[in-house]
């Protein structure tokens, strides 16, 4: 009777031992599957990222060359970290090549030139305008004038795609820009808005309406002539 217990029990200890390696085995297999079926995921996710981010540039580049004007409105939400507050500001635009033109109403309206290599920006209240050289380190200034600049996306920035938006890294220095946000459109304008963040964590938003394409806005609408009694200041 006894030595039947002792059989019975090596058997079991033998049946509970291959079970283990049978279920060690099948876990082992598990997880290798799941880690190759997480790298392919992997893999595909960001290669399709890659193509589109540059079929997305390949299509906004596209549209610009066909853009002699650009008009609309536009909402800019500021927010200033260091005050922990959040300015809104609404207003049209009109851009047609280097040659830009933003028009802030509200409390503090003002307006902002650029005409090639200038850039003024006159406050209506205060009744003074600045006038100073325009270049990538202006775009802190700014920053909406960078809608005129998206035809050479590829040169000016290193782009990737995060949340189905367009992620511009300035390739060299562009003022403080830390980077920018692009929400593409389908329309016949490209981009539906832009969000900018600086080195200090700043962050503007910009929400573009009504665009309109190619309605022949004159060079005099680009020309600043400043009221009687308006002091400029050349910066």
């Amino acid at each position: 009777m006894r030595t039947k217990i002792k059989r019975l029990r090596a058997i079991t200890v033998g049946l509970t031992g291959v079970a283990l390696h049978i279920i060690t085995r099948s876990m082992k297999i598990a997880a290798l599957s799941i880690f190759i079926f997480t790298l392919i995921s992997v893999s595909i996710s960001s290669l399709a990222f890659g193509l589109n981010a540059a079929d997305e540039v390949s299509r906004i580049q596209k549209a610009y060359e066909a853009i002699k004007d650009i008009s609309g409105n536009f909402i800019q939400r500021s927010y200033i970290k260091d005050l922990k507050r959040t300015d809104t500001y609404k207003g049209e635009f009109l851009i047609k090549s280097s040659r830009m033109k933003w028009e802030y109403r509200g409390d503090k309206p003002q307006a902002i030139y650029i005409n090639g290599n200038d850039i003024i920006i006159y406050q209506k209240k205060e009744r003074q305008a600045f006038k100073a050289a325009f270049d990538r380190a202006t775009y802190g200034q700014a920053p909406i004038a960078l809608l005129a600049g998206f035809g050479n996306i590829d040169k000016d920035f290193e782009v990737t795609v995060t949340n189905n938006r367009l992620m511009l890294r300035p390739k060299s220095p562009m003022g403080n820009i830390s980077y920018i946000a692009v929400t593409t459109s389908s329309g016949a304008f490209p981009i539906e808005s832009l969000t900018i963040l600086d080195r200090l964590s700043n962050r503007i938003d910009i929400s573009l309406k009504d665009v309109k394409i190619n309605t022949g806005i004159k060079d005099s609408a680009f020309e600043f002539r400043p009221p009687e009694g308006v002091t400029i200041i050349q910066q």
